[in-house]
Formats: C-alpha cells, structure tokens, sequence
C-alpha cells in the first residue's frame, strides 16, 4: 500500500502514542467511538497508520490552550514527541485540498493537544505523479532567459504601491537598461486604481519587447496577478497575449486549488510568493514548517517559490532560509528529475553583501537573488547596483573577498560601504 508520510512536532498531557493513533484514526477512517460501518476490511484498506514515536524532553507549561483539558482538569507535565503518520494515497486521489486537509485540517483543534507542528510531507513517486510540474523550474528559467553559468538578478518594483502606469513603465525600462534578469511586483501591488493590470501589462511589455527587440536580451516580468481565480486567468491571457512569460502569485491567499488551475489554464511560469508564511510557521508547536508546505504547493506546479534571505529582514535564521533553499532545489520525490526542481528565490533585505552566504547556501549558481533598496538605492543608481551584485557573484566565484573584489569595482565598494552600514 502506497503511504503518504506525514511528521509531526506534537505536545500533549496524554501519552503520545496515544494521540498519535488518534491522529491517525481522526484524518483516515475513524472517529472518537467505533461506527458499525467501520469493518476490519475497510481499517486494513483505509486506516492510516502510525509508523513511528520517538518522545523528547517534556514541558511544564504548555504552549497552547486547550478548554478540553482546562474542563476535565487535566494538566501537566507536558510531555513532546515526533510521530510519523502514514495516510493511504487511495483514501486522497488527486485532490490536493484533500491531502491537505488529511495531513493537516482538524489535527490543530485536537482537545488533547497543547502543541501541534506539521514539520514535513513525503510522498510516494506514483502520487507525486498525479499532478503538474512546473512548466520551466530552474533549467527552463535558464533556457527561456538565455541566463547559464550565474545567478538570476532580479529587483522588485519601488515604491510597492502608489505609482501610476506610465511612471512603472518608465521605471522598467530604466532598470532592464540597468542590466537586471527579472523584475516583479511586489506583494500589495496586483490591480490597484493608480495602475490597474488590463493598463499595466500593455504599458510595461511594449517596453520590454522593445529593449527585447533592440538589444536581443529578455527581461522577465513577474506581474502580480493575485485575485479571485477567473480574474488570474484573464489576466494571464493578457500576459502572454502581450509576449510575456511569467505571472506572481501570492500563494497563501488563492490557496491550493486556485493555483492548480491557474496552471493547468496557462503556459505562463508562475513565480510563488509566500507572504503570510509566517502565520503557519513562526510558532515552534503550532502550524506547518517550510519542508511540509513547499511540499503541497510544489505540487500545484509553481515555477519559483520563495524561500526569503540570507541575513535578511525577516524572522527566518540562515538555517532555515538555507535548508528551504535546499528543499527547492531537489525533487520532490527520490528518483525525480530536474523536471521536478523550483527555482529558489531569495528576497528580504538583500544587497551585494548577502551574495556570499547565498552562494554559501546554495551550492551552486542555481538561485534567483531579488533586491529591492539593495539596486534601487545603490548611491551610483540602479545599474551600479546590479553590476555590485554581478560582481559580487564573481568574488564568489573566483574565491576573493567582496573586499578583494571592490578594489576593482567602485560599484561594489560603494555597496559596501553604503548597505554595510544599514545592515
């Protein structure tokens, strides 16, 4: 039998094999007492199955509330373990809001609980298989961008919101003269009233197929198309009509099912934001960490996902940002191909000092690294902050300092000494 794995970080008064099997019963064919249709056939076929529990120092206090314990008087001590949970693939089908809701859904409100953390989903080759991969991933981005050997250097347009049409339009073709690869909206900015997309899109593609055209370089454009389902499938028409080739998604906020048919209706690669992520994942013993939810909206089939920066603005340690770097940049399944590889996207606070713990991270030349203030605000203008960042790949690459490397680049020396001492 085929199993979906699922690991959980759990905490709880009770014994932990016990609430395991009751995770196990709750998302697979049982409920809290036995129903009369509940045969031996349909357990042995249906049932999920506890595969292991190892236990971990407990807690004198718990890490969540619970009525349920609080009612029937039940307290300390708090005792915490890792269980793996397998679900039966027959009980799901391809139906990703219902893995989804197996290997996640009710498991939070458990009354047993004080502390519940899906840290990671495995899937079985033959149920990774049911659904889409990505249409470019790392090596396609590459192919269509005509970008080998090196990092993908992309910004994101400054101010988030507020400019109106023409002044975005100018600004993206100041920066695809400024050198960048890729160039995207920010979060908040989709359709708003100062540059609505049905006027955007036209506007910034007629510059970018003509610097296309002019100098034989492409430009990707990532235009926030993130709305109600059919409106991000009419404005990915739009898209493409217009010669582009990518769309950005907020990914926690159309959700799974809507990010799976925007892609079964567009061949445009969708660049996956992950903003909100932090709702899931910030508390240690509640949510979902980065292994279990770059699992489920790989399988939507994203192109790029976000994984945001090393040393950057946010919560997220080097470890973790690295370790989600690294998950990206695998298949999902062993014995999957490159067809099966996202690109990673490293944004947050990201400037040319960032690159080498990037590269570091990484391993390889095989990441998209986005600054905002760090090409916008680089003293020299935009294109010395691209060229900073392209040369600090190149120390990099060739094994010198940044500080090596400045001495003959004024770009990057004057990164350095501007962004270093913001950091």
């Amino acid at each position: 039998m085929d199993l979906i794995e699922a690991r959980y970080l759990i905490e709880t008064p009770f014994d932990p094999a016990k609430i395991a099997a009751i995770i196990a019963g709750e998302q697979s064919s049982g409920t809290f007492v036995r129903v009369a249709g509940e045969t031996e056939e349909l357990r042995e076929r249906c049932a999920a199955k506890v595969l292991s529990v190892t236990e971990l120092a407990p807690a004198t206090e718990p890490s969540l509330q619970s009525a349920f314990l609080q009612a029937k008087g039940i307290t300390g001590p708090y005792r915490r373990a890792e269980i793996r949970v397998g679900f039966p693939t027959g009980n799901i089908g391809r139906n990703l809001a219902t893995l989804a809701a197996t290997v996640s859904g009710n498991l939070y409100d458990l009354g047993e609980i004080t502390g519940l953390k899906l840290l990671d989903v495995k899937l079985p080759a033959s149920y990774r298989d049911l659904y889409d991969r990505p249409v470019a991933g790392t090596q396609g981005t590459r192919s269509r961008m005509k970008v080998e050997g090196r990092p993908f250097f992309g910004t994101i347009i400054k101010p988030n919101v507020g400019l109106r049409t023409n002044d975005i339009a100018d600004l993206v073709e100041q920066l695809c003269e400024a050198g960048v690869d890729f160039i995207k909206d920010d979060e908040v900015c989709a359709n708003p009233a100062s540059a609505p997309l049905t006027e955007r899109i036209p506007a910034i593609m007629a510059r970018v197929r003509n610097y296309r055209d002019r100098t034989g370089r492409d430009v990707m454009i990532a235009f926030n198309i993130t709305d109600e389902t059919d409106a991000m499938r009419r404005h990915a028409d739009l898209i493409e009509d217009e010669g582009g080739s990518c769309a950005m998604v907020s990914m926690n906020w159309v959700g799974l099912s809507a990010l799976q048919t925007l892609r079964a209706s567009t061949p445009l690669l969708l660049h996956g934001h992950r903003n909100g992520f932090g709702a899931l994942s910030r508390h240690p013993l509640l949510g979902m960490a980065f292994p279990a939810y770059q699992t489920l909206y790989r399988l939507t089939g994203v192109d790029h996902m976000h994984v945001h920066g090393m040393g950057g603005k946010f919560c997220d340690d080097d470890a973790e940002v690295a370790e989600s770097a690294r998950l990206s940049g695998q298949p999902l399944c062993d014995g999957g191909g490159a067809d099966d590889i996202v690109l990673p996207v490293f944004s947050s606070g990201q400037w040319a000092g960032t690159v080498p713990e990037t590269v570091k991270a990484v391993g390889t030349a095989d990441f998209m690294f986005l600054a905002g203030g760090g090409i916008l605000a680089h003293p020299s203008g935009p294109a010395a902050g691209v060229r900073s960042l392209q040369h600090a790949w190149e120390a990099c690459a060739s094994g010198n300092s940044l500080e090596t490397q400045a001495k003959t680049s004024p770009e990057l020396a004057e990164a350095l000494a501007f962004y270093g001492n913001k950091a």
